[in-house]
């Protein structure tokens, strides 16, 4: 039992470690390195988007692809179970509404979904608190990664010089 657990903790030491190698290392500025990171983790949260959302929004902003695409496909499915309930309580919250009753109504809609129910005015009502939350979280977080990627990069390429 040890010794998987050993080797489950080296294999995840050596995943952060790629990480590490091919965030930190790349030839970009900082500001560029981090924008792509808080641009992938944001299209990385919301749903639909993703990686080529992420390289689209890199493109468009000058910033880092491939800090974006790895920030894009850290986010995409590795959180995306925890997000739909964080979005559902978000979206909820701002729209001052109960978030169980929201999560009902996206309970039946996805169990009796219709292509032709979405644009009835009902859907949108349900759809809405769970949009709203995702752009919420995906801001906040998208932001976040962006703080942390920049000092953390700003650091790391000064004692590196």
């Amino acid at each position: 039992m040890g010794a998987e657990l050993r080797k489950r903790g080296n294999k995840l030491f050596r995943f952060f470690k790629l990480i590490y190698l091919k965030l930190f290392r790349i030839n970009d500025t900082p500001q560029k390195i981090a924008l792509g990171a808080g641009l992938g983790v944001f299209s990385g949260i919301l749903p639909g988007a993703g990686p080529l959302a992420a390289l689209g929004l890199a493109f468009i902003a000058r910033a880092n692809r491939a800090s974006a695409l790895l920030g894009s496909l850290l986010t995409n499915t590795w959180i995306s179970f925890l997000t739909f309930f964080l979005a559902i309580k978000t979206g909820s919250c701002l729209l001052r509404i109960s978030w169980h009753q929201a999560h009902q109504n996206w309970s039946v809609f996805l169990r009796e979904f219709r292509w032709r129910s979405l644009a009835e005015l009902s859907a949108l009502k349900i759809i809405f608190p769970v949009l709203l939350g995702y752009l919420v979280i995906a801001v906040v977080a998208g932001a976040s990664v962006y703080l942390i990627t920049f000092v953390l990069v700003t650091k790391i390429k000064r004692r590196h010089s």
